[in-house]
């Protein structure tokens, strides 16, 4: 497979990109329509659930809070404010691009195959086997990440934004694309952030980083993670330490991985 992608001219791999591409997109847009069609399931239910006083995650906020004796002072009893649209188009822009959203999201799967296939021509047997789950493994970092920015980073970001005023003469009314936007960066950041151990591998596969390095830089790191955690969360130190934690987890995963990858390439090179 190796030779005869090598063998390829620039144009064959152009066209070939293409089709992954069309291939890519047709799948998004096929589930885009699905979710255009499940309208009242993805707005009402998913979209409008963390403004809802039962949604999950402030319930068990609300069950932690009683456990540890604090009695409701974790519980949240309103949301004082309300969602509008204020264009003549915002309600049916809101539904088509949350409908294009939902079809990334449930196709990432899919679009990573399709660009494994790509790839993998260009890659030796052994790289082929040993990357053999890459698939399985960035999907569910993928999954992870977006669980964790709808059920955590997007409640905490809601709750505080949405509570949070200047004066009791400003009524919080905020617009429906501004709302949506809040869910959308905090779902596809943390999607997208999960995906760092699979990134350090691959980095770490055409030696741009070791694990020297990256335990080398971990205070640098730190720092990174810290503004990220800022930029994705509201600003209040409890909600940044939560979204912190994980992402410094997955960079300690991350040198672990890159210590196995660059140990197996040593040996590799020791066997030539």
């Amino acid at each position: 497979m190796a030779d005869e992608s090598n063998e390829m001219s620039f144009l064959d791999h152009l066209e070939e990109l293409r089709w992954h591409l069309i291939r890519s997109t047709l799948a998004i847009v096929i589930v885009a329509t699905a979710a255009f069609i499940a309208k009242d399931f993805i707005f009402d239910t998913l979209l409008f659930g963390p403004k809802k006083t039962d949604f999950f995650t402030y319930r068990l906020f609300c069950e932690l809070s009683q456990t540890l004796g604090q009695g409701n002072s974790l519980c949240i009893e309103e949301m004082p404010f309300r969602i509008q649209s204020r264009t003549m188009s915002g309600q049916f822009s809101a539904h088509l691009w949350t409908s294009i959203t939902t079809g990334f999201i449930i196709a990432f799967p899919y679009i990573l195959y399709e660009f494994w296939k790509f790839i993998s021509p260009g890659l030796n047997l052994n790289e082929r086997k040993n990357a053999r789950g890459f698939i399985l493994v960035a999907s569910l970092l993928f999954f992870m990440g977006v669980f964790f920015g709808y059920y955590i980073v997007t409640p905490l970001s809601i709750n505080f934004l949405g509570n949070y005023s200047v004066s009791s003469e400003v009524f919080n009314d905020f617009d429906l694309s501004s709302y949506i936007s809040l869910l959308r960066a905090s779902v596809l950041s943390s999607g997208l952030i999960f995906e760092l151990p699979i990134l350090i591998y691959f980095l770490t596969k055409i030696g741009l980083v070791t694990p020297k390095f990256l335990r080398k830089n971990r205070k640098f790191a730190i720092v990174i993670v810290l503004i990220l955690s800022a930029v994705i969360t509201p600003p209040d130190i409890a909600s940044q330490v939560i979204v912190t934690i994980p992402i410094l987890i997955l960079y300690e995963v991350s040198i672990f991985i890159s210590k196995v990858v660059y140990k197996r390439q040593q040996k590799e090179l020791q066997n030539v």
